[in-house]
């Protein structure tokens, strides 16, 4: 993994696709990013986490101030992330909001997934702008407002583009157009829990 950012504090990583953020259930699932962080920096903490087939941008806690401190950021929607994704098909318009409610699908256990449910569901809003129109996708840049699971994902599908690659939410026809996860976490911003000016750590996204 690519360290993108490092001080007494924090750590800024890479995530590659197809790998888990922190250990999932059964000795298959013990490869996770934070296992391989603490080979080399056994104090670091993880504060947020990615689907395993999303790559990109991560940040890790070194000490147990800058956790609590980091982690309240996340609670309060404090912090700031810029996602980039190829979707299936060509989204009306240039822009948009995406405000639908998620929940747990209990019906579905392996794996784990979430879907849009408008009695139960947890408020969660994605904001989107097409960056590139190709003939059988779009290339978008994706702000949520909110960090549900799998949100992403499940809003795009909402509306009718989902993201290619996608194995869990994606029709058969999308799923086929990309050997990996399409979604990438680009930017991650915070405040510094030492300085509290606001530090923005980059991953460049492998299809931009």
């Amino acid at each position: 993994m690519k360290v993108l950012y490092e001080d007494n504090v924090l750590l800024g990583l890479d995530k590659p696709s197809g790998l888990l953020s922190v250990p999932g259930v059964g000795p298959d699932k013990k490869d996770c990013l934070a296992a391989r962080v603490q080979r080399d920096f056994p104090e670091a903490t993880v504060l947020h986490r990615l689907d395993r087939d999303t790559s990109g941008v991560m940040i890790l806690a070194r000490t147990a101030e800058a956790h609590r401190m980091v982690s309240r950021q996340f609670e309060l929607r404090q912090t700031e992330k810029v996602y980039h994704a190829v979707l299936a098909g060509s989204p009306t318009g240039d822009s948009g909001e995406i405000d639908l409610p998620i929940h747990r699908d209990w019906a579905r256990h392996d794996p784990p997934m979430y879907k849009i449910d408008h009695e139960q569901g947890r408020p969660s809003i994605t904001r989107w702008r097409v960056l590139e129109r190709l003939p059988d996708r779009t290339k978008v840049e994706l702000r949520p407002l909110t960090g549900r699971s799998h949100q992403l994902r499940l809003h795009l599908k909402a509306i009718g583009h989902p993201v290619l690659g996608d194995r869990i939410y994606a029709p058969p026809g999308p799923r086929a157009m990309a050997d990996r996860l399409m979604l990438h976490a680009s930017a991650l911003t915070v405040r510094h829990p030492q300085s509290g000016e606001p530090l923005t750590i980059e991953a460049p996204c492998p299809w931009m």
